[in-house]
């Protein structure tokens, strides 16, 4: 199952559509969707988790807490919305896009995924990449 919680008044996520694409993803990685939280926060609160869990004294976008067993992918997977409004504005896209390829980074690493050294990102970027590019494929036909 996965649920949503969303603690900012930022933006309205569509659900529907995330829930989909994290399924998807899912799936095309040969695993299964066990229990996923999603929960939609701002900079201070994401820090604040950050500090007290990660020892990490800096802001994120995404953290995630990975309770995955065998091919089961189950977690909770942290997003500061407004984090991803200003790395949209930076990296000029839009907040969809930004906050799919965020949701799409957390869900790599329940999958498996890690980013610490150098080749581990440039995969990481890849999966992003082509996730990213295959969603967008699925909405422009729907």
């Amino acid at each position: 199952m996965i649920s949503f919680q969303n603690l900012t008044s930022i933006k309205k996520i569509n659900t529907t559509e995330t829930e989909r694409l994290i399924k998807k993803i899912i799936l095309s990685e040969t695993k299964e969707v066990g229990d996923i939280v999603c929960l939609f926060c701002d900079d201070n609160y994401l820090l604040n988790i950050n500090i007290k869990y990660l020892n990490h004294d800096y802001f994120t976008d995404v953290i995630t807490f990975d309770y995955c067993e065998k091919d089961i992918i189950s977690g909770d997977i942290l997003i500061s919305l407004e984090r991803i409004v200003e790395n949209a504005k930076k990296y000029n896209v839009s907040f969809l896009t930004e906050f799919y390829r965020v949701v799409i980074h957390g869900l790599l690493h329940l999958l498996g995924y890690n980013d610490k050294t150098k080749s581990e990102k440039e995969l990481m970027r890849k999966k992003e990449n082509y996730y990213l590019a295959k969603y967008k494929e699925i909405n422009q036909c729907n």
